[in-house]
């Protein structure tokens, strides 16, 4: 229930609408339903990142822990199906979610995307990202 919540309040609001912090009406009722307010200053983040594109430093993939980026690296491909050749990991400082992120540069050589460079947060152990960046294909688990 708490993820449908979140899910929907991720979605009621334009990105631009999104003050992270400020309290609303909404937030009353996400904390009345049992959500916190910190799990409401989450989906407000959530909710203002979209406006940019997957894999930005503005909307970071959000993933648990070094496991869980390896494990959507290994899921994308390339346009023409390919699996993009890894660069080293580099920290890239401070991303959308107040948290360290991680950048990769990432290469499918002729294919599209070409050479792109993906900002990873690894602190979200429970969020399991579905979508891919823009150019990119993902695979099913």
């Amino acid at each position: 229930m708490r993820r449908f919540l979140l899910s929907l309040l991720a979605l009621a609001a334009p990105a631009s609408a999104q003050q992270i912090g400020a309290r609303s009406a909404k937030t009353v009722d996400l904390m009345a339903a049992g959500v916190t307010a910190d799990d409401a200053d989450a989906a407000r983040a959530v909710a203002a990142a979209a406006a940019f594109p997957l894999g930005s430093r503005e909307n970071p993939v959000r993933v648990g822990g070094p496991e869980g980026g390896r494990a959507y690296i290994a899921r994308l491909r390339c346009a023409n199906g390919s699996v993009p050749k890894v660069g080293e990991r580099a920290s890239a400082g401070v991303g959308a979610f107040g948290t360290v992120v991680d950048m990769y540069p990432l290469d499918c050589g002729a294919a599209a995307p070409g050479r792109v460079t993906l900002l990873l947060d690894m602190y979200h152990q429970e969020h399991r990202e579905e979508r891919a960046p823009p150019g990119f294909t993902i695979a099913p688990r």
